[in-house]
């Protein structure tokens, strides 16, 4: 009768789960292993800046009408009016792909007439994406890197580590690490830093110092890094 009673008692009773683990900053787990993310560049003439800002504003708000948009971040590069960077990052390859490419082919024919280059995307999938997504505010110093060395497995375990130990750094509010789609042996790093002290203390810190020397040698040209601003 005991027997009867307690496996009555275990078929009632909804199944105890273990807790899952914590996540930490930087762990995407699956739904953001699977995020699409595309970086785009595109220059205007100076003093055209304003018309192509607007033009970004009105291409990130009409996006984020789309299925499976997550979000766009327009930057401006300091002391460069005119140079735009954008990060998109969408729910997957195919919400990017079913999405309204029209979209973009408007944006790129209203920027035609006082464009100096033209526009500039690239697909990335994730490699180490933080986990704080908080909106940039004024004063925030953004640092697009462009990482490009001949094929290297270590490379992206280099780039997860400069990662995890950048963002423990005090003036740290966003580090982003994501890989080619196509092009293995490419990457680009997404920084954001508080204010511009707190990058140069990243920029002095041992672990960068030990990621630079480290990666020198396997690179064919020097670092690109260039810094930018938030467009709200």
């Amino acid at each position: 009768m005991y027997l009867l009673v307690t496996a009555l008692l275990l078929v009632a009773m909804p199944g105890q789960q273990t807790p899952e683990a914590p996540r930490k900053s930087g762990e995407a787990g699956a739904s953001g292993e699977s995020r699409f993310y595309a970086v785009s560049y595109v220059e205007a003439m100076a003093s055209s800046t304003g018309k192509a800002i607007a033009l970004l504003k009105q291409y990130r708000d009409t996006s984020a009408k789309q299925d499976g948009f997550v979000s766009i971040e327009l930057f401006e590069q300091i002391g460069r009016p005119g140079h735009f960077a954008l990060f998109e990052v969408w729910r997957d390859q195919q919400a990017f792909d079913a999405r309204d490419a029209s979209m973009q082919k408007q944006l790129r024919d209203a920027l035609q007439p006082f464009r100096v280059s033209d526009y500039d995307q690239r697909p990335y999938k994730t490699i180490s994406v933080d986990a704080r997504r908080g909106r940039l505010q004024p004063g925030h110093v953004v640092v697009l890197a462009h990482v490009d060395v001949a094929p290297n497995p270590q490379v992206a375990v280099m780039l997860k580590d400069l990662a995890e130990a950048s963002r423990k750094e005090p003036g740290n509010v966003r580090f982003d690490v994501v890989q080619h789609t196509m092009r293995a042996n490419h990457f680009t790093v997404v920084e954001v830093w508080r204010d511009q002290k707190a990058l140069d203390a990243h920029v002095a810190s041992p672990h960068t110092r030990q990621y630079r020397d480290a990666l020198q040698p396997m690179t064919g040209s020097p670092l690109d890094e260039r810094v930018y601003k938030a467009i709200d």
